[in-house]
């Protein structure tokens, strides 16, 4: 069965950085398109980042300028770096994996940024 499976969440002030990360088990990781999405609660999954191809991230708005997202298909990880985090960043962050229509997600992890 694959799996994505995140880590590298925690508390972090504002204004810190965190990176997290998501191993997947996927055959041909390198053909899927890499992302992280996010929910806070009371409000629906919005996109963080996603990527195929190192030179073409794609960012929503909220994280661009903040956020660089970037991925090893080598060590078949995925990596968001996140920076000058706000208390709006607070969130449970999912990994997903895309390709042809078919999406894998992971179980989540939690990131609060307070003071």
């Amino acid at each position: 069965q694959w799996q994505l499976v995140e880590s590298g969440g925690g508390l972090v002030p504002p204004g810190g950085s965190l990176r997290l990360s998501c191993v997947g088990s996927l055959s041909l990781f390198n053909i899927y398109v890499m992302g992280w999405y996010r929910q806070a609660p009371g409000k629906q999954r919005e996109l963080v980042a996603t990527i195929k191809d190192e030179d073409r991230p794609n960012y929503g708005d909220s994280v661009k300028g903040r956020f660089i997202i970037s991925r090893s298909n080598a060590k078949k990880t995925v990596y968001p770096q996140m920076n000058n985090l706000e208390p709006d960043d607070t969130a449970v962050y999912y990994c997903n994996a895309a390709f042809m229509g078919a999406n894998y997600w992971g179980q989540g992890i939690q990131v609060t940024v307070t003071s």
